[in-house]
């Protein structure tokens, strides 16, 4: 039989809910909780479309021109996305992770990232996918092997499908500003939202509107956490939360993917720092040799 484009395939399960998680990339392809799919997934023949449920790092989003000055020293990635001349979504996400720990309704992944020209560091990093009574936990963990500080990031990319379509859907994001983007889709400013199209810090019906934003300086609620919702104008049918590890969040309605994917779901990225954040520095993690990193997000479907 051949082997899937994803690799590996682990299943975990609690009451209704089932995901399924993959070697390659260590990401999330499907997740149901009874009837209902929960994220817009991908078929176990098929390579990872869009980005799908992989795991970004040790950087989300663009990197202008792949090129960045740390310690010192300039370094120069591939251009992974050839049409904005930029580098895109880290160095783990084509890459096979290994099994460290299952059990039915958990699974832990593991990937070492190797010192390389364009990012001269070691990291060991892990990624632990449990589903409970409360819906769907990833925890991220990261350790700099290398003698010397490390600049890092980290962002996730589920798809939610909506209760409706896109354009009747519900949207919530608790978030005070949007980054600004040139044609590249790289940041070039920052504006407030309230006021504007763009603030749905209260819900609202996304209607026309399209998203490929980046939104910042979030609003923290309880347990330290914010919260995106996607709904109808009644209640929440699914949330994604993240702990306060990850400042942004990059919402996209899917607006430039093709048939049959177009505008049909909507990806709620969880990210530690805004795009181009390794030339800017804008919320860079540093990681010292040996130290720990951890942090948290979720989905909940109501």
């Amino acid at each position: 039989m051949p082997k899937a484009p994803s690799g590996s395939q682990w299943t975990i399960g609690f009451a209704d809910q089932t995901a399924v998680i993959v070697e390659v990339g260590g990401g999330l392809r499907t997740y149901q909780a009874g009837d209902r799919e929960v994220v817009d997934g991908y078929a176990e023949d098929e390579i990872c479309p869009a980005g799908a449920g992989q795991v970004l790092a040790p950087w989300p989003n663009r990197l202008r021109d792949g090129q960045y000055a740390f310690g010192g020293h300039t370094y120069q990635l591939p251009l992974s996305e050839p049409g904005t001349h930029s580098a895109v979504h880290g160095l783990v996400r084509w890459a096979p992770w290994r099994l460290l720990e299952q059990t039915p309704s958990a699974v832990t992944l593991g990937f070492d990232l190797p010192a390389q020209p364009a990012y001269p560091w070691s990291l060991s990093l892990t990624t632990r996918w449990e589903l409970a009574g409360d819906g769907l936990t990833v925890t991220h963990t990261a350790t700099n092997a290398a003698a010397e500080p490390a600049p890092f990031g980290l962002g996730a990319h589920p798809y939610l499908l909506p209760p409706v379509s896109v354009e009747e859907t519900w949207l919530r994001i608790p978030a005070r500003s949007r980054l600004l983007v040139d044609a590249r889709h790289l940041p070039i400013g920052e504006a407030k939202v309230a006021g504007s199209e763009f603030d749905y810090t209260v819900p609202k019906q996304i209607g026309t509107g399209r998203l490929g934003t980046a939104f910042g300086d979030v609003i923290l609620a309880s347990q330290d956490r914010h919260t995106v919702t996607l709904g109808t104008p009644d209640a929440a049918v699914t949330s994604v939360w993240a702990d306060s590890a990850f400042a942004w969040w990059q919402v996209y309605t899917a607006d430039s993917v093709p048939s049959p994917r177009h505008r049909r779901s909507i990806a709620v990225e969880p990210m530690t720092c805004p795009p181009d954040a390794l030339r800017s520095g804008r919320d860079l993690i540093v990681l010292k040799p040996d130290e720990p990193w951890s942090a948290s997000w979720g989905i909940i479907p109501h």
